[in-house]
């Protein structure tokens, strides 16, 4: 008879403060599994800075929003991250593809929230899972896409204080861009604000 081997598969979990918690993070309370979907530092000037965030469970149907404070410990699970790259969307689901083993994954529009917007195919994402489920995606800060549909500059906008225009991107997503921004044109939007950053690099 063969010899048996067991392979214990476990979740790591080390202790942090308040440093770690950013969006994506996957954190422990109370034994259940969250992944911080927004957070927000404040400090009020008189009395002790404090970190308020939205949680989601990840093995729950449930939300939760969660004050601490700063320097606080907490429990943070690490997760494995892979690039992988925007293939397509399907219904509710978006198709990524493995950067190294070329496997292609669905990951619901619960998990890219308001971040769908700005994907367009191929742009490259890093994907955050634990336990071999997608769990969050980071896009680049800043994406490069093509104007598909740009009103011309009218005389005298600058003049009456106009200096910005609504433009119509590759993706469909709405960007306001300086008026000298032409159809074709290639620009950088922040993914963080959805502002127009500057002319991409030729």
């Amino acid at each position: 008879m063969g010899e048996r081997f067991f392979v214990t598969i476990y979740k790591i979990i080390y202790m942090a403060d308040t440093t770690a918690i950013k969006k994506g993070a996957v954190i422990r309370h109370q034994d259940q599994l969250y992944i911080v979907t927004d957070f927000q530092f404040v400090n009020p000037g008189k009395g002790a800075a404090f970190f308020k965030t939205k949680l989601k469970g990840l093995s729950i149907d449930k939300g939760l929003e969660i004050t601490y404070k700063s320097g606080e410990n907490v429990d943070v699970v690490e997760v494995y991250k892979v690039s992988m790259q925007y293939l397509y969307h399907n219904g509710s689901m978006y198709s990524f593809m493995n950067q190294d083993t070329y496997e292609t994954v669905d990951i619901p529009d619960d998990i890219l929230g308001n971040d769908a917007k700005y994907l367009k195919e191929g742009l490259i994402v890093i994907v955050s899972t634990h336990e071999g489920t997608p769990v969050s995606v980071q896009l680049p800060k800043k994406v490069t896409y093509k104007v598909a549909s740009a009103p011309p500059a009218v005389k005298g906008d600058t003049a009456s204080g106009n200096v910005t225009k609504d433009v119509e991107l590759e993706n469909g997503l709405g960007v306001k861009v300086p008026i000298f921004i032409k159809e074709g044109e290639e620009i950088l939007v922040n993914t963080e604000t959805g502002d127009y950053d500057s002319r991409a690099q030729v």
